[in-house]
């Protein structure tokens, strides 16, 4: 992780967008975080230290089951917080975050702006938008899985995950997370090498036919959990 501290400010006086979520004065506390693909933002069962709002990137979400099975729960990306439901000091397991794309964050220690964001209705309200849009985002997802055939969550699926045309999920993750067989993943993927949508590169795959994915998609997965 790295930390720009000098940026900070500037955001706050460019995006308007930012001094509509924010309660004035908390720019003082702001710092800038970038993380590289494949670094943890949150390692779970860890207490977050900060209240991360996602500027740019995107970032998964993961979770341990009781059996010792590491679950990927679903990706956010710009727009999403990370650390709100610590922020209001529920009893909450803290899930794993990585990102997945190299991705920047505003970043509030908690201990230093919780009273402030608390008291804020502002914020609380926007807030509690965010939350009521992610459990319909969760509900959504649960009622495609039983709607829509394979190649098309399959289709969402790469077109979230995926990073400058190139998408490289793991099978098991991806497997689980669409709720199929790694035998049935694997021949989808293989259906799609052979109608030209994806081209095997090694352990990844290059999107050729983005335009055609997008069609066959559904529009559920692919839509960050707030815009």
């Amino acid at each position: 992780m790295k930390k720009i501290m000098t940026e900070t400010r500037q955001h706050f006086i460019e995006e308007d967008t930012l001094q509509a979520i924010f309660p004035k004065g908390i720019e003082q506390f702001a710092e800038i975080h970038d993380f590289e693909a494949g670094e943890f933002i949150n390692v779970e069962g860890d207490e977050p230290a900060y209240l991360y709002y996602i500027l740019s990137g995107k970032v998964k979400v993961y979770f341990t089951q009781s059996n010792g099975k590491v679950a990927l729960l679903h990706f956010l990306g710009t727009h999403s917080f990370i650390g709100d439901m610590e922020l209001l000091e529920a009893r909450y397991y803290s899930k794993g975050i990585q990102a997945s794309q190299k991705t920047r964050c505003l970043a509030f220690p908690t201990v230093h702006v919780r009273e402030l964001l608390l008291n804020d209705v502002t914020f609380l309200r926007h807030l509690a938008l965010y939350m009521s849009k992610k459990i319909m985002h969760n509900s959504a997802k649960m009622s495609q899985s039983l709607a829509y055939p394979l190649e098309n969550r399959l289709a969402e699926f790469i077109l979230m995950s995926e990073n400058n045309g190139i998408y490289k999920e793991k099978h098991t993750e991806a497997a689980e997370f669409l709720g199929v067989s790694y035998r049935h993943l694997l021949h989808v993927l293989a259906q799609f090498v052979e109608r030209g949508l994806l081209q095997k590169d090694g352990r990844c795959y290059i999107l050729r036919e983005k335009s055609i994915l997008e069609e066959m998609a559904t529009s559920i997965f692919a839509t960050a959990i707030y815009d």
